[in-house]
């Protein structure tokens, strides 16, 4: 079995491997590629570019950089991860898993308890990358948060984004990433409670996820609101189907997250020809703690 080796990426060099596996990862639009010298200028200023190699071959490179939050006591560092590419070869292998884990070790050590990024909430697969096994929660939807996309996988739909909270020193992300590591949750035991998701997809004749015309009233405590399992191979079939999911998704989670709900788990059930993907939301007055 080949290892994966995870290390800082410093040099101009393996920094031009940075940029071309973006173009392998977003095709189609140069301007939207991070160039060597932003990133060689972030990692002389405090940012990081990790790289995993197999065989010597970059398959896949997390960057981030220092930030500011304003919070009630005023601003705070933090670090900003600004963005996570796997070449498409290597997906769903454990690399995206190692590079996160690679960031949250050398952040702690630069004495920062708070780590940012976005990500696209109707993902599947990188909901439960974010949320399920690297402990991150939501709070935070913003609308076309990069404006009008050009590369092949965003172009067409607004760019809406979930910014996690991936607050790296609690026993809430220790659980995920230490030596013993907590399982995710699966299906079958959501099942198994008595949990069932707060709204039903319709009925369909083309094999394709729809979402319901409304969104029910937010009454429970815990809510499982489910997504396409599968959001990219939808677009390609039916991309009115999927800008019908996109303000779907932002009603429902702009909703929940004005009547103080939070992201905190995310179940990926692989099922091969139906894979779904479901979030819990969580109510109340909430502190981290609750959550660990």
């Amino acid at each position: 079995m080949t290892t994966i080796q995870i290390r800082l990426i410093e040099t101009p060099e393996e920094m031009r491997l940075v940029e071309q596996l973006q173009r392998e990862v977003w095709p189609g639009s140069e301007t939207d590629v991070v160039p060597l010298h932003m990133l060689i200028t972030a990692v002389h200023n405090g940012g990081l570019v990790f790289g995993a190699f197999l065989d010597n071959t970059l398959a896949g490179f997390v960057f981030g950089f220092p930030g500011i939050e304003t919070t009630p006591d005023g601003p705070r560092p933090k670090h900003c991860s600004h963005m996570m590419g796997i070449h498409p070869d290597q997906r769903d292998g454990g690399i995206g898993f190692a590079l996160k884990r690679a960031q949250w070790q050398m952040v702690r050590h630069q004495g920062l308890d708070h780590i940012t990024w976005t990500y696209d909430p109707l993902l599947s697969r990188n909901a439960y990358l974010n949320i399920a096994k690297l402990g991150a929660v939501c709070i935070t939807y913003r609308r076309s948060e990069y404006g009008d996309m050009r590369d092949g996988l965003n172009a067409g739909l607004p760019s809406d984004r979930f910014q996690v909270d991936w607050w790296i020193n609690t026993r809430r992300v220790e659980s995920r990433l230490g030596k013993r590591s907590r399982p995710t949750l699966k299906l079958t035991h959501i099942m198994r409670s008595g949990l069932r998701p707060f709204y039903s997809l319709p009925a369909s004749t083309d094999g394709l996820p729809h979402p319901p015309e409304h969104i029910p009233p937010f009454e429970d405590r815990l809510l499982l609101a489910e997504i396409p399992g599968d959001f990219m191979e939808l677009k390609s079939k039916d991309f009115a189907l999927a800008r019908d999911w996109r303000f779907f998704t932002r009603e429902l989670f702009e909703t929940a997250f004005a009547k103080n709900y939070i992201v905190t788990d995310f179940i990926f059930d692989k099922n091969e020809g139906n894979p779904r993907g479901l979030y819990v939301l969580t109510h109340g007055e909430s502190t981290l703690d609750e959550f660990e």
